[in-house]
């Protein structure tokens, strides 16, 4: 008898029918109705619960009392409300003071510093790794969107000073920014994930960075592969004129800012957030000297850090421009507005996660893997990238499939830490970008690409990045496990 007659002899198949429906149900609500995001997720969750057999807190479910509980209608938008509203109190904050830092970084000059660096480290003929490395350190607490739009002008400058490789130097800005954005907090997903997961954000932080370089690097091989085979001019663009682009290669370095204040508000938060992992895993260090402990714990608290790196961040720009503190007040307040709406699809994508995890999605996954020798680590990036390139989020594809993760980490034990599980969901999300993706068409777009010439070079560096992540999770698992024969999952 096949696998699969097997399989469905004695597994519930109805979770699997769930997750298909409304996958189904996000790409026609988004591509086709043309819904915003946050209401299609919102609406998937409330039907996943729907269809779901059974719910949390349905009449019925309560033990010694039947008649205690909500319908089960009711308790599909009840579990909905609460899943959003418990993902958005985990990282709205953090989301929140991460774009004002990004916003500061702009607006001070800190960012073209930082580039400026690199450049004149590496010399002009290297300009493009240059941009690979910079933006690899200044997208981590930059939302990619923001971030994207902030570098576009230097590449386009760049190619304006050296005539050619524009193709090269906007790719450059994509090779680690894409890895940031699914693997270090703050960003959204990996911030999320973390909590879903129940690791140390300090740990997925130092080891989301470490990971992130060797995919990098691979893409940006790739993409110098790629741009000596393909010619692709620097086309107008609405917003940005010549003589702007120009000015921003002219400017002279002495009205940026020194380079220690342009990486300070960057590096201090995960400095802080680090310094607290690292005294929590000290044995001892919390009985032995408990002052220092909770003061540690406190400023290495990721929204105490980001309220840090926020200040510094905000007095960088008001002692670079001489403005106001109610000045730079009133500048957050677009940056606020675009916090809003990644805050909002995020937690209604955690929202989406929570109930097909209540709709027994993940324990149905968990049933199927049971007797069979499936690596998680393979499992997890392969249900990361289904759901990415079926509805384009990365954010929504880490958020879910954390989701459904856990309770299989949870059942039993790991040959390695769970932290590897965390990076190939990261990795896995990043998968074949491509038309349903908004970063698909924030980069094409605005870089002034074709669809075509978008997919050969975008596409790429993007699959380049999971697959190659994936292979580094599965080394490292078995290279460096530190977690041989331990829980799954670290008690608190």
């Amino acid at each position: 008898m096949p696998f699969f007659a097997q399989a469905s002899a004695s597994l519930n198949l109805w979770p699997f029918a769930i997750l298909a429906i409304c996958i189904v149900a996000i790409i026609v609500m988004i591509t086709v109705l043309r819904l915003h995001a946050f209401i299609a997720l919102v609406i998937a969750a409330i039907f996943a619960g729907l269809l779901a057999e059974n719910l949390p807190g349905e009449i019925g479910s309560v033990p010694g009392d039947p008649a205690a509980g909500n319908s089960h209608w009711i308790q599909a938008v009840e579990l909905t409300m609460d899943g959003l509203g418990s993902t958005a109190g985990k990282i709205a904050v953090v989301i929140g003071l991460a774009s004002v830092i990004g916003m500061c970084l702009m607006e001070s000059g800190a960012a073209d510093k930082v580039v400026r660096r690199f450049i004149a480290m590496f010399g002009e003929k290297r300009a493009g790794f240059a941009i690979v490395l910079s933006s690899y350190f200044l997208s981590i607490p930059i939302f990619f969107d923001t971030f994207f739009m902030l570098l576009l002008p230097l590449a386009r400058a760049m190619r304006i000073r050296m005539g050619k490789d524009y193709l090269l130097y906007v790719m450059a800005i994509c090779c680690g920014a894409t890895v940031t954005h699914s693997l270090i907090a703050p960003h959204p997903g990996p911030l999320a994930m973390a909590e879903s997961l129940k690791i140390d954000l300090g740990l997925t932080i130092l080891v989301g960075i470490a990971a992130g370089i060797i995919p990098t690097m691979c893409s940006w091989m790739v993409i110098k592969w790629i741009n000596k085979r393909m010619d692709v001019p620097m086309r107008e663009i609405p917003g940005v004129s010549l003589a702007e682009l120009e000015a921003v290669v002219a400017k002279p370095e002495s009205e940026l800012p020194s380079l220690g204040w342009a990486i300070t508000p960057v590096i201090l938060p995960i400095l802080l957030i680090s310094l607290a992992s690292a005294f929590a895993a000290i044995s001892g260090m919390k009985t032995d000297h408990p002052g220092l402990y909770r003061f540690v714990e406190f400023i290495g608290n990721r929204n105490t850090a980001l309220f840090i790196g926020t200040a510094f961040a905000m007095a960088l720009l008001m002692r670079q421009k001489g403005l106001t503190f109610r000045k730079v007040a009133e500048l957050t307040g677009p940056f606020f507005e675009t916090a809003g709406v990644i805050i909002l699809i995020t937690s209604a994508g955690g929202a989406f996660g929570m109930m097909l995890r209540n709709a027994g999605v993940g324990g149905a996954i968990q049933a199927a893997v049971a007797g069979h020798e499936i690596n998680l680590i393979l499992l997890s990036w392969l249900v990361a990238a289904v759901i990415r390139i079926a509805q384009g989020s990365a954010t929504v594809a880490m958020l879910t499939t954390a989701s459904m993760m856990y309770p299989i980490m949870e059942s039993g034990t790991l040959p390695y830490h769970p932290v590897y599980v965390f990076m190939a969901i990261g990795f896995g999300a990043m998968m074949l970008s491509w038309m349903n993706d908004s970063g698909f068409w924030v980069v094409g777009r605005l870089s002034g690409l074709t669809e075509k010439e978008t997919l050969k070079s975008w596409t790429v560096v993007v699959s380049v990045n999971s697959l190659v992540g994936l292979l580094v999770c599965m080394l490292f698992s078995f290279l460096l496990p530190f977690a041989q024969g331990a829980p799954a999952i670290p008690s608190p």
